[in-house]
């Protein structure tokens, strides 16, 4: 397989609290990081861990020739996890991971558009099937449109200039290749950010790349289809990668552990119903100074647990 390096490996593993015989679940398998260290915890337990991109489904055929008796690999969004458990017999799972970020293979294999440091084309799709890509957007969304996505999904100061300046490049012609978009990006920021460390197009292309995958909608989905499979303290494990990210995540996890009820009127005389849910980490669990100088990557790393009484 390909490598990576998983975020928060440990903490993911001490968090999910795996039981050698539990049934566990992997939303975003990736290139396997964290699936093989869940295997590596099961006697006679089961890991189905699912990706919508089907060179990840590839890749991992390895880990399965590896566990051929602990792990099923399933090419789907993750968005349709229960039905596809369903169908196999499975209703309820003992812990979920979610690692919401890019893989690096993904991101290293420059023909898939996902980063600024190669030219290629526009493309950003996780899943090939797929007919909208990051070109499609670039060359046909408007200038408020462009400039919500990288203002929203990109936390992108100059959101709104780059959109313009967007608008403005293609009246020459479509806006093809990831280079071109760099190019345009590079034109609008101020001379002192281009300056600094990171590269000046790596919040626009985080945001295309979550608006080409319709990501936020996915994770909105996708929590709630997690949430639905816990037994009683199974545990689901989310790694955010950005605040958008982050702020659905918390306030989700918070909606299902505070009660809910009235103190007015008559439906304050009625017993709030109790939460189904405790947060297992009250505050958020953040990668460590030294993994942070190992894998780079890891830097805005955010990592929630949520637990199913």
């Amino acid at each position: 397989m390909d490598e990576h390096t998983p975020v928060l490996l440990h903490e993911i593993i001490a968090g999910l609290n795996i039981r050698p015989t539990g049934t566990f679940v992997d939303l975003t398998f990736g290139r396997g990081g964290h699936a093989k260290e869940i295997l590596k915890s099961l006697t006679s337990g089961h890991l189905f861990a699912f990706d919508r991109d089907i060179t990840a489904i590839a890749a991992g055929q390895v880990l399965v020739a590896n566990y051929p008796a602990s792990l099923t690999l399933i090419h789907d969004n993750f968005t349709q996890a229960a039905i596809r458990l369903m169908e196999l017999g499975i209703h309820q799972v003992d812990g979920i991971v979610m690692d919401l970020g890019v893989s690096s293979p993904q991101f290293d294999d420059y023909t898939r558009g996902f980063s600024y440091r190669e030219d290629a084309p526009l493309d950003m799709r996780m899943d090939q099937r797929q007919r909208l890509t990051a070109e499609i957007i670039v060359n046909t969304a408007d200038i408020a449109t462009l400039s919500h996505i990288f203002r929203e999904y990109g936390d992108e100061p100059q959101a709104f200039q780059i959109a313009k300046a967007i608008v403005k490049a293609r009246t020459l012609g479509p806006i093809t290749t990831t280079g071109q978009l760099v190019t345009i990006i590079k034109s609008v920021k101020p001379q002192k950010e281009l300056k600094k460390k990171g590269h000046p197009a790596k919040q626009a292309f985080q945001a295309l790349r979550i608006a080409t995958n319709d990501e936020m909608v996915n994770l909105e989905q996708g929590l709630k289809v997690a949430t639905s499979l816990l037994a009683p303290l199974g545990r689901l494990a989310v790694i955010t990668f950005h605040s958008g990210e982050d702020r659905l995540v918390k306030n989700y996890f918070k909606s299902l552990t505070t009660t809910s009820g009235s103190r007015y009127g008559i439906e304050a005389m009625i017993k709030p119903e109790e939460p189904k849910f405790t947060l297992y980490n009250r505050q958020v669990i953040l990668p460590t100074a030294q993994e942070i100088i190992d894998n780079h990557r890891a830097s805005s790393a955010k990592l929630r647990i949520i637990q199913r009484k």
